[in-house]
């Protein structure tokens, strides 16, 4: 086996605004020779690696998606051929991104590797709605989770996890609402829990619908087409409150 010559950087690219990538991610990218990145990293973003290959390998829902098999040999291949290579990933690389995957492939390989964490999408979505996801008397604990399981997978207990939340940010959820509705009421979820759908967070295009979870499966015609995160809790009908009182700018769409 030849051995490696380089390293692999997980890099986090942030939930989309590229004003919102940290230092740390600007320099490793300004130094790559090679960037794998994933379908929704903004352009700007990847203009930082003006000196690299770009490589896109994305996936996306009901899209052609490259196998991550094959990522992950590309990974190993090519960090044996360049000194710095960079694995772009949405968000923040270890929530939701396969890095674990990547991870034991460049570990099989002997290949050494660093981790650059990013601002994930509920963190940019949240802010940008004025939710603060945790609140002293209202919620004290959050949960990330998401619906979808890989082929072969096991059942994921995701609904429990958020009827036991006080906040709750439903990953890759948008298309799956209606059952997402059914599963959570099934749960003990009241059926009144309020629900800010944020789509394309953090980005000039971002969207937000503010409604119920009994009036959730409503967003199938909303023409939803960006990434799109579902919030649950209190906190969002404490921080819609907020905002109209205040007299700040509503981007709620009905």
């Amino acid at each position: 086996m030849k051995p490696a010559s380089g390293k692999v950087w997980l890099v986090g690219a942030g939930p989309g605004a590229p004003d919102l990538l940290t230092l740390r991610a600007a320099e490793i990218l300004r130094r790559a020779d090679i960037v794998f990145h994933d379908a929704l990293v903004h352009p700007e973003v990847l203009a930082l690696a003006s000196g690299a290959r770009h490589i896109e390998v994305g996936k996306r829902c009901g899209r052609f998606s490259t196998a991550q098999e094959f990522i992950n040999k590309r990974l190993v291949d090519a960090a044996r051929a360049n000194a710095v290579v960079v694995r772009l990933k949405g968000g923040d690389p270890m929530l939701f991104g396969r890095a674990r995957e990547e991870l034991s492939a460049l570990d099989t390989a002997g290949i050494p590797y660093e981790i650059v964490p990013g601002v994930t999408s509920a963190l940019g979505a949240a802010a940008e709605a004025g939710v603060s996801l945790t609140q002293r008397g209202v919620a004290r604990s959050v949960a990330f989770v998401t619906p979808r399981v890989g082929e072969g997978e096991a059942p994921s207990e995701w609904a429990r996890t958020v009827a036991a939340a006080d906040t709750a940010v439903v990953y890759m959820g948008a298309g799956q609402a209606a059952e997402i509705t059914k599963t959570l009421l099934a749960e003990g979820v009241r059926p009144d829990t309020p629900v800010l759908v944020a789509e394309s967070a953090t980005l000039p295009q971002a969207r937000r619908i503010t409604l119920t979870l009994r009036e959730l499966p409503g967003i199938a015609h909303s023409g939803i087409t960006g990434p799109t995160l579902i919030l649950l809790g209190r906190v969002v009908a404490a921080a819609a409150s907020a905002r109209i009182s205040d007299g700040l700018p509503q981007r709620d769409v009905a």
